[in-house]
């Protein structure tokens, strides 16, 4: 049977890139002691009053079809928290509500870009972003943001790609896989970018709430940029939610209109009692939520200790998010060779940087998604496998350099 070319644009690397995650699964499950570091999944649990709150929903039932841009309720609470977060005085009617972050950017992407239309994102980047672009034609154009710049984009390398075809820019801060954040001062350069050149900006600001260093910058509260800016936000990361599959958009009026009408054919709504155990994650005070802040700080903290001395890698210390990045060039393997060995010798899974983009290759990128004790454990198996392969090419150079003594010690006999 015949497939549209869009099975073709929605494959490869991206897809891919979980092949190891998988891989660690099946070995758990088959009693392997396996450490879990390749997705970005908490390991706390969602805080107890917005699991209450869903109960309660459904007890009243509150089971059949809701509103389709989201219950204005909730969308009133998302504008006041995006306000009180960033600055920028939004409406309800600028706030569409969707099935995680990951949905909003598919349907972002849908409304605002064409077949041939280009959209320059930063790479390395998160592994679905290439094929929600492919999705409706557009051609991804990365804009390398490399480790020795701490993974942050620089507006001059944006401008330089910039063509008659490009149709909007795309950047998540903190940024995953790094945990990097932009400054004040890279978002106005990349707003006059945007300005300038008529462009859309897609900010994907899904660990806003997770950032330790700096300050957090919605780039759609500077001047002239309301009008052009899609903000993606969710509860997942920063209220431990993920498999509630709670996001939105906040944009202007006229795309959140096109977005209300996507959700319509694509999902019409989301549930309503996922939709008020919303409120009350939006809306409460949960200490929960700083214990996991802080939690996180303590794990990257925790890890670019274990990881400082150790031969061969050195952890990169990230602003905020939920990841470190550790630079393993240095033991004279590819991420992806080095990933296999670590899961299949030692049971530690992490994803390779090359999944992520080339700019991040020589790296892995680690979750901060177990407790301190694990991933003591796991760090200290990630300082085997490199010592191990130091070893090895300590081995092997004193083994060169004993064959170039005999050749040259056999030259000097006959000659």
């Amino acid at each position: 049977m015949r497939f549209s070319d869009l099975t073709q644009r929605i494959a490869g690397d991206g897809a891919a890139a979980w092949d190891i995650h998988y891989r660690a699964l099946a070995l758990r499950e088959q009693g392997e002691d396996i450490l879990l570091l390749s997705v970005g999944d908490p390991d706390f649990d969602t805080p107890q009053p917005i699991v209450q709150s869903a109960i309660d929903s459904l007890l009243a039932g509150n089971t059949h079809y809701a509103e389709v841009r989201g219950k204005r309720a909730l969308r009133e609470a998302i504008a006041r928290r995006h306000h009180k977060r960033s600055g920028q005085r939004v409406t309800a009617d600028e706030v569409t509500v969707l099935a995680g972050a990951q949905c909003a950017l598919f349907a972002v992407a849908q409304c605002i870009l064409n077949p041939g239309d280009e959209v320059i994102v930063a790479e390395p980047m998160y592994v679905t972003y290439e094929a929600v672009f492919g999705a409706c034609g557009a051609v991804v154009v990365p804009v390398p943001v490399r480790p020795e710049n701490g993974f942050r984009v620089l507006p001059q390398d944006v401008a330089a790609l910039i063509t008659p075809r490009t149709r909007a820019l795309a950047l998540n801060s903190p940024h995953n896989p790094s945990g990097a954040s932009l400054p004040q001062s890279t978002w106005q350069a990349l707003a006059n970018l945007c300005i300038a050149d008529d462009l859309w900006l897609i900010s994907d600001e899904v660990y806003s709430e997770l950032l330790f260093e700096g300050t957090h910058v919605s780039p759609a509260s500077l001047p002239g940029m309301a009008e052009r800016t899609a903000t993606l936000n969710s509860l997942s990361k920063s209220h431990a939610m993920t498999g509630w599959r709670l996001g939105w958009v906040v944009a202007p009026p006229s795309l959140s209109a096109h977005l209300e009408n996507l959700a319509l054919c694509m999902l019409y709504g989301s549930p309503d009692f996922i939709q008020d155990a919303a409120v009350v994650a939006l809306e409460s005070d949960l200490p929960e939520l700083d214990a996991m802040r802080e939690a996180y700080r303590q794990r990257r903290d925790l890890v670019c200790e274990c990881l400082a001395d150790c031969p061969g890698i050195r952890a990169l210390k990230p602003d905020g998010g939920m990841f470190v990045m550790v630079d393993i060039r240095d033991t004279g393997l590819s991420a992806q060779a080095f990933a296999d060995r670590l899961l299949d010798r030692h049971g530690v899974s992490v994803l390779a940087g090359e999944a992520f983009g080339p700019s991040a290759a020589g790296h892995i990128r680690l979750g901060l998604v177990v407790g301190a004790a694990q991933l003591r454990d796991a760090c200290q198996r990630i300082a085997l496998c490199a010592q191990g392969l130091c070893d090895e090419l300590s081995a092997e150079d004193l083994c060169a350099e004993q064959l170039c003594a005999e050749e040259l010690m056999e030259t000097q006999v006959h000659a």
